[in-house]
């Protein structure tokens, strides 16, 4: 057996597995608007999509649950990809834009920018979220780059702690003193998709969208990118070209995602991971199994949260900090035992 014919057998295997994937987060989706304070029918959920009539299922399936799926769809995808990326070009298995305070500096300036010019639509709104995510990246690198040493994975982590901090302290300063935003961003500070409109989806997800495109196209230099800086030189790819590429791509997913579901935290740390359970290190194929498995994720969370929290807008964000916390600290711990 030649390796030609072991790599066409693995990538078939892939194919199949992501397909499967692919499969399973559109029965959730589906299956997650059927869901609620009532019990909606899969008939009436796929007549409500393409044969709407007005009725009360109809307006419910149109108004609430269906663009609370879609936001779950797309900033889930969003920010797993996000990490994927940011583990890949900073070769760091902890990086991911809660931890390293890009998910932080978009809320702070979708905060910023509700309470001291009014920014109340989301087409607005999703803008000071790139410029937010992208301040807070370069002082979270700047941070990490201090010392002779350079950046670390280490110091990447715990400027990333230092600068998601000092962001969510001020964040919540400015909503102390501003009841009226505070009043329109309780939920979605903590991470939620209550509420989201077709409006508010439609807003986003071109950005959202745009930057997945760009991931998938680009999916193999950013794996050249993971192999080091020498690797990518060798092989005549620009490090910094593509490196400062990949952090625009990430600052429009994340600050996209923040803007359409706050600052949800573990999504780009947990998915990359156990896509890199299934598919090994290539990128090229952990990126769409992020995707899709973000996507997942994230329907799961928010349906577990209405399940067990009935009639109560229960934040996306807090069940996944409830499933995160534990696995970054048993991957921290598993890292620390591998460095001994």
């Amino acid at each position: 057996m030649t390796a030609g014919s072991v790599t066409v057998g693995a990538d078939a295997r892939r194919f199949s597995a992501f397909a499967a994937l692919g499969l399973l987060v559109a029965v959730v989706a589906v299956w997650s608007v059927t869901l609620g304070a009532s019990r909606i029918a899969m008939s009436d959920v796929l007549a409500a999509i393409f044969a709407f009539d007005g009725s009360r299922e109809h307006l419910v399936v149109r108004t609430l649950r269906l663009p609370r799926a879609m936001a779950g769809l797309l900033s889930g995808s969003a920010l797993a990809v996000a990490g994927a990326i940011m583990q890949a070009v900073t070769n760091n298995p902890l990086a991911s834009p809660g931890l390293l305070g890009v998910n932080a500096g978009a809320a702070f300036a979708i905060v910023m920018a509700m309470s001291f010019i009014g920014v109340g639509s989301s087409s607005a709104q999703v803008w000071f979220a790139f410029g937010g995510a992208g301040i807070a990246a370069v002082v979270v690198y700047a941070l990490a780059s201090v010392g002779s040493a350079g950046v670390t994975p280490l110091k990447l982590v715990l400027a990333g702690v230092v600068v998601t901090t000092f962001l969510s302290s001020l964040t919540t300063a400015i909503l102390i003193f501003d009841q009226t935003t505070l009043d329109a961003v309780r939920l979605w500070t903590a991470g939620s998709l209550t509420g989201r409109s077709l409006a508010q989806v439609a807003a986003v997800a071109p950005y959202i969208l745009a930057g997945l495109a760009a991931a998938l196209i680009f999916r193999r230099h950013i794996m050249t990118l993971s192999l080091g800086t020498e690797v990518a030189a060798s092989v005549g790819q620009d490090p910094v070209l593509w490196r400062g590429l990949a952090v625009a791509i990430v600052i429009l997913l994340a600050g996209g995602a923040v803007a359409l579901a706050g600052p949800v935290a573990f999504v780009g740390l947990v998915v990359p991971h156990i896509a890199r359970m299934i598919v090994g290190v290539d990128y090229r194929w952990i990126i769409p199994f992020s995707a899709a498995g973000g996507a997942l994720l994230i329907v799961l969370a928010d349906l577990i949260g209405r399940t067990i929290f009935a009639n109560q807008s229960f934040p996306v964000g807090v069940t996944m900090a409830l499933v995160g916390a534990p696995f970054f600290i048993w991957l921290a711990r598993s890292r620390a035992g591998d460095a001994r």
